[in-house]
């Protein structure tokens, strides 16, 4: 990966590759999980720690089925054993359940079976082949050991398996490492379950890609398009209108009501909700928030931790930060940014303008150039800005502060004490001409 970053602990989908093969784990209700980390690794329990999860270092790293036996202390006979990789992230959880299944005995007294996850591919270059005889798998043949006849197999090992676990713990204790890597590999167990006449039975994943795993950056690029286009799929089939389902990134949740339409390049991160005929314009960024039915998000707009009520109109360029609570037909415009304000219902802040720590009546029309001066390089103030008020362009409004239900402020105000309701409140220095000023003049050029 060519990165300092564990590579199980780069990203799809704005989460760890590790985080989403655990979720796929935790979706058969395991009765313990066990991770296998390598040297150099720590970051990864630190991240990703849970109370439900059994950390196992592998030190030195000595191949696959080396990495499973220092799992074996945390096995229990009782259950099988199903073995994932944390760099194949994207297995679906049917898949998983029929491997499960399949690994179960035919009968409450039936001998119990390891179920191996294969794929056919149309070019198996470099995949270990499954070799089957009278349908039934026999052995894993390695690419480089295969011979022509074995290597026309399209039908590949993928390592992911559900085995008994007890034969599973004696299969392991009997790997040899007498092999040119000095290492002991997991896929030798298949062998050994056939010795012992234990069958061995392949299950088809839905897609092979989700069999694919990330060892470059380039594979990673390539599993997060397959994850977004997935993603995509599922929206249109709820109704949703994608300008392109292939510029659409979704990195958490996404629920949409009816008639929802999202432009191009737009990233959904952490839970989000868009109600119906909400419109969401090309480039934006929403994170953790709420936009209410027929809410308009313009180009280029940046909301998290976020509620917009029904009817608004935000954008293009604005950008409302965490605890912005915006009633129904409140219009936000360009270059306007809101931190933790509430503003109710047909306020108006159209342009180039700062709003924090502020509560905003109805009506509220805030002219450009406002700030509330909410900080004061140690605490944070509030601003109260009451109904039908009008706030002049070029105010700053130094809080704590409080503006009377429909007063008025004039342009370039500067407001320290609170403005009283239906008045009209100026703070600006007189205007002057001065009839002798001349404009200076560029000094002639000296030869």
């Amino acid at each position: 990966m060519r990165s300092d970053l564990p590579k199980v602990l780069h990203p799809i989908a704005g989460r760890p590759l590790l985080a989403h093969v655990l979720d796929r784990a935790r979706s058969l209700s395991p009765a313990r999980l066990v991770v296998v980390y390598g040297h150099g690794g720590s970051q990864v329990p630190t991240q990703l720690a849970a109370p439900d999860i059994a950390w196992a270092l592998q030190e030195p790293q000595r191949g696959t089925g080396h990495a499973v036996m220092q799992a074996v202390p945390w096995l229990d006979d009782a259950y099988p054993t199903l073995v994932l990789y944390g760099d194949v992230p994207l297995i679906g959880q049917a898949t998983l359940a029929r491997l499960a299944e399949a690994a179960r005995p035919d009968s409450p007294a039936g001998a119990p079976r390891l179920a191996l996850l294969t794929v056919e591919l149309p070019d198996p270059t470099g995949y270990g082949r499954i070799v089957r005889e009278a349908g039934r798998i026999t052995r894993i043949v390695e690419h480089k050991d295969a011979d022509a006849g074995v290597r026309a197999i399209r039908e590949v090992n993928t390592g992911v398996l559900v085995a008994p676990t007890a034969p599973l713990k004696r299969w392991l204790a009997a790997l040899s490492d007498d092999n040119a890597q000095r290492e002991y590999y997991l896929t030798d167990v298949i062998a050994a379950a056939v010795a012992e006449g234990i069958e061995v039975v392949g299950v088809q994943p839905d897609a092979a890609w989700e069999t694919l795993g990330v060892n470059s950056k380039a594979q990673l690029a390539e599993l997060e398009r397959v994850h977004q286009r997935r993603q995509a799929d599922a929206l249109l089939e709820q109704g949703v209108t994608l300008a392109d389902p292939a510029r659409l990134d979704v990195r958490g949740t996404l629920a949409c009501g009816r008639d929802v339409s999202i432009d191009v390049n737009c990233v959904f991160e952490g839970e989000v909700a868009l109600g119906d005929g909400v419109s969401i314009g090309p480039n934006c960024v929403v994170r953790n928030a709420r936009i209410e039915a027929g809410a308009q998000v313009l180009a280029f707009t940046h909301i998290e931790g976020a509620i917009v009520g029904p009817g608004s109109r935000i954008g293009p360029y604005a950008r409302l930060r965490p605890g912005t609570e915006l009633a129904a037909e409140v219009h936000v415009g360009n270059f306007v940014e809101m931190k933790a304000a509430r503003l109710d219902t047909g306020a108006k802040a159209n342009h180039l303008a700062y709003v924090g720590d502020a509560v905003v009546g109805k009506r509220v029309n805030i002219g450009a150039g406002t700030i509330t001066c909410n900080y004061d390089g140690v605490n944070k103030h509030r601003t109260v800005i009451g109904d039908d008020a009008f706030i002049g362009s070029d105010t700053q409004l130094v809080a704590p502060v409080t503006v009377g239900a429909g007063a008025t402020l004039g342009a370039g105000t500067t407001l320290t004490r609170d403005a009283p309701a239906g008045k009209l409140t100026v703070s600006r220095a007189r205007q002057v001409t001065l009839e002798h000023w001349k404009r200076p003049q560029r000094a002639a050029p000296k030869d």
